[in-house]
């Protein structure tokens, strides 16, 4: 199991935690608006971290941070990621996953196993967009509704988000994925910012007027949303 890029502190990735980002090596989508386009399918110019590395780095923080943040590309690729994650937990850390939704059984598998504390999933669009907006075409959506109805019936904290690009995303698509996750505990909508590290460029955001006129909106059917990074 390898890592990618470390955020040493993060007051936003955890809610309510003090917490450091794991970025894992590796992703099976391919979002165009992607901002760790590098870790997606790496090369030998990623610089990689090994688990005794990063556990070493962990030992160095106990007692000054309350979690981790396991991110990506997608974690839930590795095969190593439970075995890393009850290391972790022995060194007295709350875990945070972020998944794309793609391994339902992994997931089911992580959360009975009690050793996952939140849980963050990326909701890409409605069904009807999700393969372009991943760009895979000729995705098969129904893993990811295994995913929501996993998430929607388990008994640990979680949230959805959905990343907003002008280019995917309009104000009714955000509606019709509030109305698809109806029941969640909690839902972000992200607006996205182009910088180099995005995989493909020309993507744009919506303005920060634009997009909290579509927590409004949303809030219509979805009571609570919030707007995350603007």
């Amino acid at each position: 199991m390898k890592f990618g890029l470390i955020n040493k502190l993060t007051l936003l990735d955890y809610p309510e935690k003090t917490a450091c980002t794991l970025f894992t090596v590796g992703c099976n989508f391919n979002c165009p608006f992607c901002q760790n386009s590098s870790l997606i399918t790496p090369d030998n110019t990623v610089q990689t971290q090994s688990v005794s590395k990063i556990l070493g780095f962990l030992k160095t923080r106990q007692g000054l941070l309350d979690g981790v943040c396991i991110s990506g590309g997608e974690p839930l690729l590795n095969s190593a990621l439970d075995e890393f994650i009850r290391e972790v937990k022995e060194l007295g850390f709350l875990v945070k996953l972020d998944t794309n939704g793609s391994f339902p059984q992994k997931l089911a598998e992580l959360i009975d196993s009690g050793q996952i504390d939140y849980i963050a999933m990326d909701i890409k669009n409605t069904p009807g967009k999700y393969a372009r907006t991943i760009g895979l075409p000729g995705f098969d959506v129904n893993i990811i509704e295994d995913s929501i109805r996993l998430l929607l019936s388990c008994n640990i904290p979680y949230e959805f988000r959905t990343t907003v690009v002008r280019e995917f995303h309009t104000v009714e698509d955000l509606v019709s994925v509030a109305q698809w996750i109806s029941g969640a505990e909690r839902y972000y909508l992200q607006g996205f910012v182009d910088s180099d590290g995005v995989l493909f460029g020309g993507l744009n955001g919506y303005s920060k007027e634009e997009m909290q006129d579509f927590v409004q909106r949303v809030n219509a059917v979805f009571p609570g949303v919030e707007l995350r990074g603007i």
